[in-house]
Order: structure tokens, then sequence, then C-alpha cells
């Protein structure tokens, strides 16, 4: 719609924002009227409209099946449109049209945005399905006509009332209409069906629903009256009513079509097993994070165990080996960390490589330094843990290998989403500036643990390639391309 509106017409960035809201709201009218509607709006010499936006209904057939979006008629060839936009009237004169021998019935309906009128509403009826009206489809009519009157007049949509369609009730899930008082004139089935879940055990039709609302919401103090005020429509708002373990979310729509309140509408929805559902997710992943927490709370556990352990080895190669495996489980730790304080299972591995990399400078028998250039992005848990310990390993044999007692150098990790193949893919480099590789060295064929480990975990656990090669001027160059996208395995 933004496209065409500033393609072919003169309409400034607030009336298209007038029109947004309009399309956001439009749905409602649709269902009510049972009818489609397209909306055209002049283009900037006058001579033509354009169709910016179009919306079927829910609640009967359609009278159009192709898109009309996008498309051009000169003036004079709609007489209609030509006088909503002149008069700024609503105008339903004329017989029904014809259409792959279906009879439409064509109304206009002005869009005003204070003294202006913006575009014209096509509302067209399938009156192929015609019969006589329920006391539903009656006041669906009338309420659709009191909505096209206030579209006419300017006074809906409601100026800063952004709705989301996709959350709030429609039609279809429950309708209540109102007099000016608050009391109900009409309930649909589902709508009755919503309250008898609130507890309510007669009709609603009579009722004041602000009041009987209010009674059947459980309260520890006095009647809600703002809960009150709301269900009686006074102003449009939207709220969720818990009472007798169901819960419905109601929104109020005041009718205003010549200016002054006659009534209101109440959609609503019982929405108490999705709120269920989402309280039980919500259990969920706090139950999640906890047994994160709690595992991150066990590996310091038995990292402070090994290195209780290493200080009383008289084995130097002994000690060494308990801090090698205090490290590793160390790494492993910091992503259970993460993930404890996150509400699902992906993680920030940023964060974690510069404190793994700041955790095994730690050790480093130099002054080495450290950095990281590049980001690793959001990771999946399942790629996080081994790679956190992966890059640990890297790290702690560059640090040990590549620099003796007292040198100093500096160790850098690069990462890069996208790799060297495919999108969805991570390389991670890790070079420093040290004495090199031995002579002959092969990382397939030789290696210590830390190595072997490197390897398994990234061919075996991450699905990844892995190579170990001299750096094009000194030191090593640590080369990982691994899968972290959708079907990474």
């Amino acid at each position: 719609m933004n496209d065409l509106v500033r393609q072919h017409t003169a309409l400034t960035e607030s009336d298209l924002e007038w029109l947004h809201l309009l399309v956001s709201e439009w749905q409602l009218l649709s269902d009510l009227s049972f009818a489609d509607l397209v909306l055209w709006v002049p283009t900037l010499d006058g001579t033509r409209y354009v169709s910016v936006a179009q919306m079927r209904p829910n609640t009967g057939p359609t009278s159009y099946q192709d898109d009309m979006v996008g498309h051009l008629v000169p003036r004079g060839r709609r007489p209609m449109l030509d006088t909503a936009v002149d008069e700024g009237r609503i105008v339903r004169e004329g017989d029904p049209e014809w259409r792959e021998e279906v009879p439409v019935r064509v109304e206009s309906i002005p869009v005003r945005r204070e003294s202006r009128v913006l575009g014209v509403i096509a509302r067209n009826t399938n009156l192929l399905t015609v019969r006589t009206p329920s006391r539903l489809e009656l006041t669906y009519l009338q309420s659709a006509s009191d909505l096209a009157q206030m579209i006419a007049a300017g006074s809906f949509p409601f100026p800063g009332q952004q709705v989301d369609m996709d959350a709030s009730p429609r039609v279809g899930d429950g309708l209540i209409r109102l007099d000016a008082e608050g009391i109900v004139q009409y309930a649909s089935p589902n709508a009755l069906s919503a309250y008898h879940r609130l507890g309510l055990a007669a009709d609603l039709v009579g009722c004041h629903l602000g009041q009987t609302t209010a009674e059947l919401a459980p309260s520890r103090g006095p009647v809600d009256e703002a809960l009150v005020k709301l269900a009686s429509g006074w102003a449009p708002r939207e709220t969720e009513v818990e009472g007798n373990g169901g819960v419905i979310q109601l929104r109020a729509i005041p009718l205003k079509p010549k200016g002054t309140r006659i009534g209101s509408l109440v959609l609503l929805r019982d929405v108490t097993e999705l709120r269920r559902r989402e309280r039980e997710l919500i259990t969920k992943d706090a139950t999640i994070r906890e047994i994160h927490h709690r595992v991150k709370n066990n590996l310091q556990t038995v990292a402070a165990l090994l290195r209780l352990q290493a200080r009383r080895m008289d084995s130097d190669q002994g000690r060494e080996a308990l801090e090698e495996a205090v490290r590793r489980v160390g790494s492993i730790a910091i992503v259970h960390e993460t993930l404890s304080q996150n509400l699902d299972e992906r993680v920030e591995f940023d964060d974690i490589a510069d404190r793994v990399l700041a955790m095994v400078a730690e050790i480093s028998p130099g002054r080495v330094a450290g950095r990281r250039t590049g980001r690793f992005g959001i990771l999946d848990a399942e790629v996080a843990t081994p790679l956190s310990m992966v890059l640990t390993e890297i790290l702690q044999n560059a640090l040990e290998h590549g620099f003796g007692p007292g040198e100093s150098g500096t160790v850098e990790v690069s990462a890069v989403r996208g790799g060297t193949r495919t999108e969805g893919r991570l390389l991670v480099t890790v070079q420093d500036d040290g004495r090199g590789l031995p002579e002959g060295f092969s990382a397939k064929e030789q290696g210590n643990l830390g190595l072997q480990i490197v390897r398994t975990l990234v061919e075996g656990e991450l699905g990844g390639t892995f190579d170990m090669v001299p750096a094009p001027e000194r030191g090593t160059r640590v080369v990982l391309d691994i899968p972290v996208g959708a079907g990474k395995r």
C-alpha cells in the first residue's frame, strides 16, 4: 500500500498512516457486512482511482476471486466512487452488478480524515447466498452500518488505538451489542458461551454488561469501576477478565454514527486454553532455566574438587592434567550459566567466547594478549556447548605450545557467519604469532589429547571441518567450518 499511495496519489504521510490504521481495523467491517472491501484512492491528477488494499469476509462468500490491489480505473467508469468522493456521503443507489453470473450489491463509503475525503471503500456483497436474516445477521448489518457512518464522518478508526488483529477478538469469536446505557441488546451464541465459562448462569440480554462482568471477576475489594466502564463500552479499550477458571478477552468499540454515542460493540474471545498453555510454557521455561542453573553449580563444584585434588598432587604431569580438566569443565559451565539466564535454548556466543578467552589467558606462561574479532552471533545450545569446549582446547594448545615462559605475543579469535561454502555456516579462525608448528606436523595424524577432543567434537558432534596449518607469516592458524543453520545435521 505504501508504494501505491506514494506512486499514484497526493496523500501525505499522515494521511497514509490514517489509511494504515483503517486497514488494520476493517476486517471488522468486512465481517459485519458479509462483504468484500476494496479501498480506492484518487490519483495525483484526479482522473483515475487506484485500489491500494482489499479485504475478504470471514463470514460469507467473496465477491472478488481475483486480487484487485493495484488496479486503476478512470473517473466516470464507476459513478458511485465519484459521488462518494465529491459529496462525501455513503452511496447505495444503483442495481446489483453481475460478476461471473453472481449478483453483487455495491456501496461506496467515503474515508474521511478531519475535513478531507482521502478515498472510498467499495463494499461488495455477494447476493447469491442471501437468505432471510436472523437476529444475529440483523445485528451484524446494523453494526456495520453504524461503523460505515463513522468512517464517513472521520470518527473511525480511533486515533492512537492501533489494533493487532491477530491477537484481538474477531466478530465470529463472540459479539455483544449494547445500548447507550450499557444494557445488552444482543449476545451471539459464542459470546454467551464465553460468559457461561466465567460462571454466568442466566442469559445476558437485558443485563448491564459492565456490572455483570465485574461481579463475575473475583475481587477482594469494591467492584472494579474501571472494568465496569470498559465492559460498558464507554471507550475503545481491550482487557481480559478471569473468573471461575475461565479467561475471556474483551474489546469495546463505542458506536457514534452521528457524533453521539448510541451504544457499543463488545467483541470477545474465550482464551482460557490459550492462557493455560502459556502458563505451562512459562513454568516449563522456568524449570529448564533452573536445571541449567543447577547443572552450572554442579559443574563448578566438580571443577573446585578437581582444583583441590590438583593442589595435593606431587606429580607435575598429574597436576597439569587435572588443571586442564578444570578448564574443560569450566568452559561447559559458562554455557549453562548463560542458558540459565535465557528464555530459550539459544545463547549469544560472543560473551561466552570472551569469557573462555579470558579464562584460558590466565594460564598463559608469558605476556600473551588475546582478542576477538567478528561475531559468533546467537547459537543453539547443542552447538554452543561443544564449541565452547573446542575453543577452550584450541586456545589452551596455542598458549602452551606456541609460546615459552616469558615470551609475549597475540592470539586472535575471528568469527564470520556465512562460512566459505554456503549460508548458515560459522567460520572460526584462531591464529597466534608464536613459534609455529613442528616440521612435518599433521593435525589429523598427530596431536595431544586436546586436539583429539577438538577433532572428535568438530567432526562428530558439530558436523564441521577442522584444520591446523602454519600462519602466513609466523605462528599457527586453526580453522573451523561449522554448520549452524536450520538442518545443520
